[in-house]
Formats: structure tokens, sequence, C-alpha cells
């Protein structure tokens, strides 16, 4: 016996992933609440729907939230609900609309059919359609949405509140062949500004002109994934060049977007020289400066190094002090007055303690300093299938200070290692080796970062496909002759349409030859009644007509079979040959 879905049952069962996936939307966005209202009032609507018109108004409702949610979330977890949601969707569509004559089983299965009938014209809007920035970035509220990371203003006790934080920040997977980074340093955010305790990051417009990044000629090293943002800046290597339109180098080291990531962003970076423009940029008046009042005990010891001659020894001074006093690295060393107090009573704290008071201790020895925030190290992952893949966490915040030097331009210290390299500090090798590998996690970490990997690849290939992906992707494919783009579009469009036509011939086959023995039966002068099935129908025919009546019964028959038994294709071909000869015997009686 078929077991047929209740009605309404598939219509509900749409609900869960809609609702799974609104739970997870940027409640700053102006798009979520529109989904949210959108899903209730389906919701609604269908706890009232009576009629085929409200059952088909709830279908659409539905669909259309699949569309928006799939507009703001794109993960491939995300994707997946979304497809079940449009599945049931459209299952829930067919069931009414076929007044339950398939099992669950073939409901999905027409679903699919008709979501593969449209895959080939998606593709082709996907691949040739221009690529446009989303339109759904609006933002409102105080807050502009939960999102976690590092602070364009630098106080030392951000990052300590970053370093217990395990949600992911970004992922990296590099090109075939290329290595990934055992210790990096990803540069975020530069801060030039101090007040006495805070570095400020001072926001940097478009260019009207990108820093040379020698696009042209070199091939794409770097796959990045970054979750969403406050700010605009971007993690990077700090050598690298990025390949879309909409990104940029900063004369201070900072790659920065034209809006800040609010969702999910893909991006690639392709080799460049090892000496970037913003290296050797000459420091600013502001990379020099104090604040006016305070720090007295830091002003006096740089000012005693004012006296060597030029900045590097200066600095190599700095450190030796550093090295010789007894520092150490401590995530909660309680509140601290200012860097005075750090510097030459508490002596304990983290990387933003460390960073703030080289900065300033060697802009007080007029060294042109400045502290960059961002993220070191990483996890390595090595999921089962596809490429390894490079995780940061916000545990892997970082600081260190960008120092000018006269004979090499802007140069990367972190005073962290020195601590770190002293006998008092408890966590130097962790220090020391950033790097975690994902075989020391717990088993169902080891299955997220797996998933994460897969992941991964479904973001670069759905996401990481931009305008200038897809400029590369037309110039391989027609070179020179993208004339034949329109045509292209046309004929493929031409061929997606002809393949729906043919699947919705197909699907209404069955249907088909009952409307034309409808037709039959009225000549016969039997016509429906409301509610009356096609096998009643036949016998009341028999009964005006009784010299048809083993005709009539054998055409019920066949018709009860090709429309709720499970055929085979020759079996159903062959009824229906069957049924075409009783038609045709019945017609030859009038």
């Amino acid at each position: 016996m078929i077991r047929r879905p209740s009605k309404g049952v598939l219509a509900w069962c749409a609900f869960p992933p809609l609702l799974l996936q609104c739970f997870a939307l940027n409640s700053a966005a102006a798009l979520t609440w529109s989904t949210w209202a959108l899903v209730i009032c389906a919701m609604f609507k269908l706890r009232e729907s009576r009629r085929p018109f409200d059952w088909r108004l709830v279908a659409l409702l539905q669909l259309l939230s699949a569309g928006l949610l799939a507009a703001q979330l794109q993960s491939l977890l995300a994707s997946t609900l979304q497809l079940i949601a449009v599945c049931t969707a459209l299952a829930a569509l067919l069931s009414h609309e076929l007044q339950g004559m398939l099992s669950f089983r073939g409901l999905l299965q027409r679903s699919l059919q008709l979501l593969a009938a449209a895959l080939p014209l998606a593709l082709v809007l996907f691949l040739l359609v221009p690529r446009l920035p989303p339109l759904w970035t609006t933002q409102f509220g105080p807050a502009h949405g939960a999102v976690t990371g590092l602070s364009p203003d630098l106080d030392p006790l951000s990052i300590a509140t970053l370093a217990s934080d395990e949600a992911s920040a970004a992922r990296l997977t590099v090109a075939q062949g290329v290595v990934l980074p055992v210790d990096a340093y990803w540069r975020v955010l530069v801060h030039e500004t101090f007040d006495g305790r805070r570095w400020q990051h001072r926001d940097s417009p478009a260019p009207k002109k990108s820093l040379s990044n020698g696009r042209s000629t070199a091939t794409i090293s770097q796959w990045w994934v970054v979750e969403p943002s406050a700010t605009r800046a971007l993690p990077w290597d700090g050598r690298s060049a990025p390949v879309a339109a909409d990104q940029w180098i900063t004369p201070e080291g900072e790659l920065l977007m034209d809006v800040a990531p609010r969702q999910r962003r893909a991006y690639r970076l392709q080799a460049a020289g090892n000496a970037q423009e913003w290296q050797r940029r000459p420091p600013l008046a502001s990379e020099r400066q104090l604040p006016r009042d305070g720090l007295p005990r830091l002003r006096q010891l740089g000012e005693s190094f004012r006296s060597l001659p030029s900045d590097r020894e200066r600095l190599a001074a700095v450190e030796q002090w550093f090295r010789t006093q007894p520092f150490q690295y401590s995530l909660q060393p309680g509140s601290v007055l200012d860097l005075d107090e750090f510097l030459f009573d508490r002596q304990l704290g983290f990387c933003g303690h460390y960073a703030s008071a080289l900065a300033a201790l060697l802009r007080s020895a007029d060294v042109p300093a400045r502290v960059v925030s961002g993220y070191r190290g990483g996890q390595l992952v090595n999921p089962l299938g596809g490429a390894d893949y490079l995780e940061l966490r916000q545990s892997d915040a970082h600081a260190w200070v960008d120092v000018w030097l006269n004979d090499s331009g802007w140069q990367r210290v972190d005073p962290t290692l020195w601590i770190a390299s002293t006998a008092q500090n408890p966590l130097s090798q962790q220090l020391q080796s950033p790097l975690r590998s994902a075989s020391e996690l717990p088993w169902w970490k080891w299955i997220q970062r797996q998933w994460w990997g897969l992941d991964l690849v479904w973001t670069r290939w759905w996401l990481g496909f931009d305008q200038s992906s897809q400029q590369m992707w037309l110039q391989r494919l027609f070179g020179h002759q993208q004339r034949w783009l329109g045509l292209t579009v046309l004929l493929t469009s031409m061929a997606a349409s002809g393949l729906g036509w043919v699947m919705l011939r197909q699907s209404v086959a069955g249907r088909h030859p009952l409307d034309q023995s409808l037709r039959l039966l009225a000549r016969f002068g039997v016509v429906p009644l409301p509610g009356e099935s096609f096998a009643a129908l036949c016998k009341r025919a028999s009964h005006l007509h009784p010299d048809q009546a083993d005709l009539l019964a054998a055409m019920a028959d066949r018709q009860q079979l090709i429309a709720y038994a499970q055929l085979s294709g020759s079996r159903r071909r062959d009824l229906l040959r069957q049924w075409r000869i009783i038609r045709r015997r019945l017609r030859s009686c009038l």
C-alpha cells in the first residue's frame, strides 16, 4: 500500500530549516526583518489555509523566504538547509496539485526533477550575468550587528578579551605547491594616534589609484574566507596583492575593502614583490607624536636613548633594556593605570601592553613607530578530502609594532617574543610557536574542522566567484571573442527551456490520456459530478450503455493502475498503449 503524506504535513516540514536560518541572521541588517516577516506570514497563512489558492500562496512565500535567506547566508550548512526547504515546499505544492496521487518518495523525486530542470538556466545566469555588489548591506542601529573581532581603537585590555574567544575569524588555503606559513603575522589594523592609553586607527578613504600590485602577471596564491567583522580591514600577510577591484592596500599597510564584511566574505590574494610601497612610505608626524603630558618615567627612559647615532642602534638598546627586565606574560594582569606603572612597577601583561609600551618608548627616543593589530599563527587542519587550510580564531589575535628604520623602511618588531625568551615567562614555548595542529583537538572538534574544510571548498567556489573571477573565466572561455557571449546565453537558455518543456510533458503524460477519456465520455452523454472518481464515472456510463460495460470497466482499471501503482517505464508505456486501444474501440461505437 502506498503511504501518502497527510494534507499540510509537508508544508509544515519546510519551516524548521527556514527558522533555523532566520536565527542565524544578523539582527542589524535591514533584510533580516523582512525575511522574518515573510516566514511568520507564511506560517499564519498555512494555519488558516483551506483552498488550493491558499496552499499555492504558502508555497510561494516559502520559496521567497528561501531566496532571501540564500542572499544573506551562503555557507555550506545554510545552503543545505535552503535546499531542504525548497524541496519540501515544492513537494507540498505538488501534493495538493496532484490530489495525493503520489507517495512521499514520489513527491520528493518530482521536486528534485523540477530543481534539476531549472539548474542549467541558474548555472548560466550564475556564470554569465555580470557580478554586482550586494544590495542588502544597509545596516541600522547602534551596534551594527553581533560581530566580534579586532577594534579600530586598541586598548591593551581589548586583545585580552579576544584571547578567550574561540570563534572563527578567517580561514586560509593556498595554491598547490605553496606551503602554508607556520609562523606568520596577519596584518589587519594599523593604530597611529596615541592618547596616553589607547591607540586609535585612522580610517583611510578609497584611493583614486591603488598602490602598485603587479596584478597583470602574478598568479593566485591565497584564498581567504573571513567571518563578519565591524571593520573594513581584511587579514593579509603584508606582501601579497589583492585581486578584486573593491580592495586596495593603504599607505599604512592595511588591506581594505569598500564596506565592512557584515556577512561571510571570500577574497583572493596574489603573489607580489618582497618590498611593497607601504613599507617605503616615510613616516607621518602623527607616527612620532606622544601626548603633551603624562608618562614622565617612560619619556625619561626614551630620551636617554637619543644619544645613540642611528635609529637601528636605538631599537637595539630598547630591546636590550626589555630583555634585562623581569617582565612576565599574563592574560590577566589586572588593571593598569598607565604605561609608566606597567613598565616600571607591575611588569606583567600581554601583547597589547608590550606593543603599546614599545611604540611609545620608541617615539620618546625619536624613532617613528605605530601599533599593528592582527593575528599570529593559526591552526593547521588536514581535512580528509581537499587541501590543507589554516584556521584563524579570535584567540589568535595579536599586537606588535611597525618601526621605521631609515635604511630599510617599516619593519615588524614583536616585543612579546623578547618576553617569551626570558626564564620568567611560563608561556614562552606557546608564544614562540603559535601554530597549532588539529590532531591535538578533541574528536568532536576534529569533526567540526573536517566540516569546515568542506565548507571552505564550497565558499571558495561560491563566494569567491566575484567580478574578477568571472572576467578571467570568460577570458579563458571566449578569449577576445566575447561578442559571442550574448548568443551563448541565448542558446543555453533555449536549451534549458527545451529541457524543462520535455520534463513537463513527461510529468503530465499520465494525465493527458485522462483528459481525452473524459471528452470521450462526454460524447456518450456522461460528465463527472463534483467529487466523483473516474471509476465511478465509468460505472455510471456503463448503466447508460450496458453494451459497452466491459470496455468502460477496462478503461477505469487501466486508469487506476496508471495513476496510483508504482510502475516501471515499460509497464507504464504498455498500459498507456492499452488505454489508447480501448478509447479507439469506444469511439468506433459512437
